[in-house]
Parts: C-alpha cells; sequence; structure tokens
C-alpha cells in the first residue's frame, strides 16, 4: 500500500558464535607439562588434533527469525521484550547499519536513528561540522540544515562547547546533541534505542514531548525501551520479540500486557534454566523467595504485614551486593532495594553467604501483582540481571490499625493521620 513506510518479510540474523574452553592458571609443572605434550603432538598429530577441535567449537544463533511486519505512516510503534529477543538487532537492520542473513526489508523515506552513545558521529570534528555532517547523511542540503541548527543547539542545550571535538563531551552530551540531530532534521522516520537512558530525567520527557510531536506531524517512530508506562503513553502500537520473533503485534496497551504476563509465567521457572539474562555470570541466581514471618513458614504477603525477600545465589565474592526493583501491573517501577546501601541495622557479611535476605518491617504496597526484576552486581560488575525474576502477590490488609481501600490510584500506602485541630495553621 502507498502509507507502508517499512515492510519486514521473513526477516533473519544469524551470528557464529566461536567457544574456546577456558584455560586455567599455568604453573612451572603446566608448562613443563605442556612441553611434553607438544613432543608428543609431533609424534601423533591427529590425536592432538581431534583433542583442539573438542575445546574450541562454534554455535549458531539466530538473533532474529522469520520476521515480517509492516509499518505505516505515522504509526508510532514500541519494539518490546526482554534482554536478547532480538529488539537492538532489528533496529540496526533496519538503520543499515547490518545486513540481514535471509528475508528482506523496504524503506520508504529518510530514517534517523539514535541506538548507541556517538552513533553517526566522529569523534574528532566539533558539535557544529558532526550537526552538517550527520544533516548531509539524510540527504539534506546545507540550506535546510543551516535552517534547522539553531534549534538543535538550542535544544541540546550545548551552546558552550559547539565547537568543541565530541570526543570530549560526556555521555549525556553526545545523546542530548544526537537526538537533537536525529529528531530536529526532519526525517520520515526516526529510530531511537532506549539509549535516551543515559540522559537526566528532564531531557528524557523533553526527548519523549518530541517523539510525540514529531508523530503527530505524520512521521514515523520505533521506539525500544524497557519503561512500559513509557511505550504506552508514547506509542499506538506494540511489536513483541521473543527468541527473536514476533509473539505479538497488536495496540501498544495489548503488547504490554502480553509481555507482562509472559514476564508473570517466567517468574515460577527454574531461574538457573533461563537464558534470557546479562551479566559475566560468575555468580548467579537461582532462586528466589518470599515469606511473610522470620520462621520462613508463612508465604502470604499483605499490604502493613512484614516480608523477608530471600535470594540464592550460586557463588558469593568479595563485594557481592543485590540490588531489586518491584514493577506494578503497568510496568511501571514501584520501588527499588540496594544492599550495597546498608544501615548501621543490617548484619552479616553479605559477601561470604549464598543467601542474600532483605527485611521490610511493613509492606507498604496496595494489594495487586507486582513483578521483580533482580541484579546481582561485584565491586562494582554486573554479574548476573533477570527480567521477570519473581512474580509478588500482596494481599489486602490494615496498616497501623486502618483498613486500605484500594482505589485504583497509585500502588503505595504512606502511613498518615486525619485530624480537626480548632485552629488552622497558616
Amino acid at each position: 500500500m502507498s502509507d507502508t513506510v517499512i515492510r519486514v518479510e521473513n526477516l533473519g540474523k544469524k551470528y557464529t558464535l566461536d567457544h574456546q574452553q577456558q584455560e586455567r592458571y599455568t604453573a612451572l609443572r603446566d608448562v613443563i607439562t605442556n612441553t611434553a605434550k607438544s613432543l608428543l603432538t609431533k609424534l601423533n598429530p591427529v590425536t592432538q588434533n581431534s583433542k583442539n577441535r573438542a575445546k574450541n567449537f562454534s554455535e549458531e544463533f539466530w538473533a532474529l527469525k522469520d520476521v515480517s511486519f509492516e509499518i505505516k505512516q505515522g504509526d508510532r510503534v514500541g519494539i518490546i521484550g526482554r534482554n536478547g529477543a532480538g529488539k537492538s538487532t532489528l533496529l540496526k537492520i533496519l538503520s543499515r547499519i547490518t545486513e540481514p542473513t535471509t528475508g528482506q526489508i523496504r524503506i520508504k523515506g529518510r530514517v534517523a536513528s539514535l541506538l548507541e552513545v556517538g552513533t553517526g558521529f566522529h569523534p574528532e570534528l566539533t558539535g557544529r561540522e558532526n550537526i552538517y555532517l550527520n544533516g548531509a547523511i539524510l540527504g539534506m542540503s546545507k540550506a535546510e540544515i543551516k535552517k534547522k541548527f539553531d534549534e538543535i543547539v538550542a535544544f541540546a542545550e550545548v551552546e558552550k562547547f559547539l565547537d568543541t571535538p565530541v570526543k570530549r563531551y560526556s555521555s549525556g552530551m553526545y545523546v542530548r546533541l544526537a537526538f537533537a540531530v536525529a529528531a530536529h532534521l526532519e526525517p520520515e522516520i526516526l529510530i531511537v534505542d532506549e539509549v535516551l537512558a543515559v540522559g537526566d530525567a528532564q531531557f528524557q520527557k523533553k526527548c519523549l514531548g518530541k517523539m510525540e510531536e514529531v508523530g503527530k506531524e505524520g512521521r514515523t517512530v520505533l521506539f525500544v525501551s524497557h519503561n512500559m508506562g513509557v511505550v504506552q503513553t508514547l506509542c499506538t502500537r506494540g511489536i513483541l520479540l521473543r527468541y527473536g520473533t514476533v509473539v505479538s503485534d497488536e495496540t501498544a496497551y495489548e503488547a504490554v500486557s502480553t509481555y507482562l504476563q509472559t514476564l508473570e509465567k517466567s517468574g515460577s521457572q527454574n531461574l538457573l534454566e533461563r537464558t534470557e539474562r546479562k551479566g559475566k555470570g560468575e555468580i548467579r541466581l537461582s532462586k528466589v523467595e518470599v515469606f511473610s514471618s522470620a520462621d520462613w513458614t508463612s508465604t502470604t504477603i499483605a499490604t502493613g504485614r512484614p516480608a523477608y525477600f530471600v535470594f540464592h545465589v550460586t557463588k558469593p565474592r568479595p563485594g557481592m551486593s543485590c540490588i531489586f526493583t518491584l514493577y506494578d501491573q503497568y510496568g511501571q517501577p514501584v520501588t527499588n532495594f540496594n544492599s550495597s546501601v546498608r544501615s548501621y541495622q543490617d548484619t552479616g557479611n553479605l559477601d561470604t553467604s549464598t543467601k542474600l535476605v532483605c527485611e521490610i518491617d511493613e509492606i507498604l504496597l496496595i494489594a495487586g501483582i507486582y513483578r521483580m526484576n533482580v541484579a546481582i552486581m561485584s565491586n562494582g560488575e554486573l554479574q548476573d540481571h533477570i527480567e521477570g525474576a519473581f512474580s509478588l502477590e500482596v494481599e489486602e490488609g490494615p496498616l497501623r490499625g486502618r483498613p486500605v481501600i484500594p482505589s485504583g490510584y497509585g500502588s503505595i500506602v504512606m502511613p498518615h493521620r486525619w485530624s480537626s485541630p480548632v485552629a488552622v495553621p497558616h
């Protein structure tokens, strides 16, 4: 159809992963042994070659497989899914950064992409020069770029550093200028990955407003984000990817609902079997348990009652910490806990135990189902991160003797008092 600006047909992207068996620490005796083995290799090379093949092997990995959809002019599409679902790979192919292995894409109109910090920028050139360079890449004339120049600079808030090479920019400055260029040079299609998370909250809000404005002007927006609230607010349509395939292509609200349901189901799986995770993997989260009593017997969590969150890990390491965030049924983050931020009341050595326990005196959540994302850190390095690691159901309960009535507004209950003083303070 004439108003179709992106058509994707049977798209697939394959990567070849090379695996090499990790070598252990080499001592002097190992050097002597290896020298002897090398002499034996000359005598029997066939046997040694077969051993090397066992050590080193390749594996095919399909980041995308049989992906097909059409996007029409003016669509605002949220691409959602867990880590490793193929979201960023899809955007890179649509941006012509990488070529597909199978299938084809057809794009009508100019495409501006913001996928990673510094995408499309030359580090040695100044901010001013990169604005003109990006405009030229988009096929714009110098006069067209000049017409938008002041607007771009004002939006990015980098006037003082306009004639400084961008390699000296902070990541936040980089993103501000890159987004300003991508959004203001009037592309027919704007593609934005979650790189906006680098900027501060005020700038993120400004970017989202600009993307909404771009969509209302009849231009097409493709947006990847883990913030489901933003996806539902900004986008009219949602495409849910799982293991590189499209599992849902509906309205943004319906796609987000399907996504959250899959996260809730995955919370009951054995976490060690989960493949959709990030981190170095030297420490892995194996199980999450939640109790409402210190004797670890009751699992009924209710508003106003205590809760004990237990995180089981495979190998404790020095500097280990646990961070977890609870999300409501709309995918919005509600509250966050971080074991590295400790108080005088905290006890135990978290570096030596395979169980990390977070104790909460009173659950201040209203009744409902909450999803948990968990990250395990060690000395500032991400070891393991799992989305939807656990699904928590909070039941109705009194808070400090007061019944809590769910109203549909908000997720947190704040302890408070009511009074009717004779003299109201001014």
